[in-house]
């Protein structure tokens, strides 16, 4: 079996067995068919740990538009080669151990927070009885309340049950989690709903500058808006829809929520994705400092 014909039963395999998205694959299958044309990979048993050696030394020197390719897009490739690796592994087919390959350390991320202050300021920026008005309160009020990924807030549609002020959504990796709606959010919703004159299926539709219903929002667009309010509420810090929904994770840390909750909440498949919050939630050490520090200089 040649390196090609695997990799297409691999991604055949993440498609039909794994259910990972089109998106995924597509990305696997340019990971994986970069390495192949720099090795000059023909067959599996060809994949080495040399060849991994000298692959990853030349993602470390590629530039792009804004320097040298980070650590963290370096591992993607790595992480792609080694779950083909384990497919082979797993049928049977010699080639590299994917134990052999570890992943790079990367620098602990950096949270980008807006306050409350800021966050009341951005929602207030949407005042207004316009539907288009409505539509983006109601897209900010739900953002906070939900801490929904932007892709997840526009699959939304029209039909969601508020009743219970809770629904379910399809995340990443098509996993179902349960996110649950906050009176405001609630209420900014209904509004909208309210205002609405079509029949079309989004929960979020466009407008076109003539008012006109353009379907479903998208995800570039509810970056563009809330890019708009933020500088129009004079905030001058960059403000993304997932800025908001890291102030919808810290917020419930801070007032006392565990981290396996808001992983849940999160919809995080892994706890040390949301172990990345914790730092900014130890407000009890600004205490402890002022308590114990510089005691013995009176």
């Amino acid at each position: 079996m040649t390196a090609e014909e695997l990799k297409r039963r691999f991604l055949e395999y993440l498609e039909i067995e794994r259910g990972r998205s089109i998106k995924t694959i597509e990305n696997y299958d340019h990971y994986l068919t970069r390495f192949f044309e720099y090795s000059n990979v023909q067959k599996p048993s060809q994949i080495s740990e040399e060849k991994v050696r000298t692959f990853r030394l030349w993602l470390n020197r590629q530039e792009g538009t804004n320097g040298f390719l980070k650590k963290k897009t370096q591992n993607y490739y790595l992480i792609a080669l080694r779950a083909f690796l384990k497919y082979a592994q797993k049928i049977e087919v010699a080639t590299l151990s994917p134990e052999k390959i570890e992943l790079a350390k990367v620098p602990q991320r950096s949270i980008d927070l807006i306050t409350v202050d800021e966050l009341n300021r951005l929602l207030s920026a949407t005042e207004g009885k316009s539907e288009r008005l409505l539509r983006d309160r109601a897209i900010l009020e739900l953002l906070f309340s939900t801490g929904l990924r932007v892709s997840e807030l526009c699959s939304l549609n029209a039909d969601i049950d508020l009743s219970r002020e809770e629904f379910s959504v399809r995340g990443k990796g098509d996993k179902v989690r349960v996110v649950f709606v906050s009176p405001s959010a609630k209420s900014a919703v209904m509004q909208y709903l309210k205002s609405r004159k079509d029949m079309e299926e989004p929960l979020f539709v466009s407008y076109s500058k003539a008012g006109k219903n353009g379907g479903r929002l998208t995800p570039r667009s509810v970056q563009r808006l809330i890019k708009t309010y933020a500088a129009k509420a004079g905030i001058t810090k960059k403000v993304t829809p997932h800025i908001i929904r890291h102030s919808f994770a810290t917020d419930l840390l801070q007032n006392g929520a565990d981290i396996r909750s808001v992983q849940a909440l999160l919809g995080h498949a892994n706890i040390s994705t949301t172990q990345v919050y914790t730092h900014v939630t130890d407000s009890h050490l600004k205490d402890i400092h002022k308590a114990f520090h510089g005691k013995q200089r009176g």
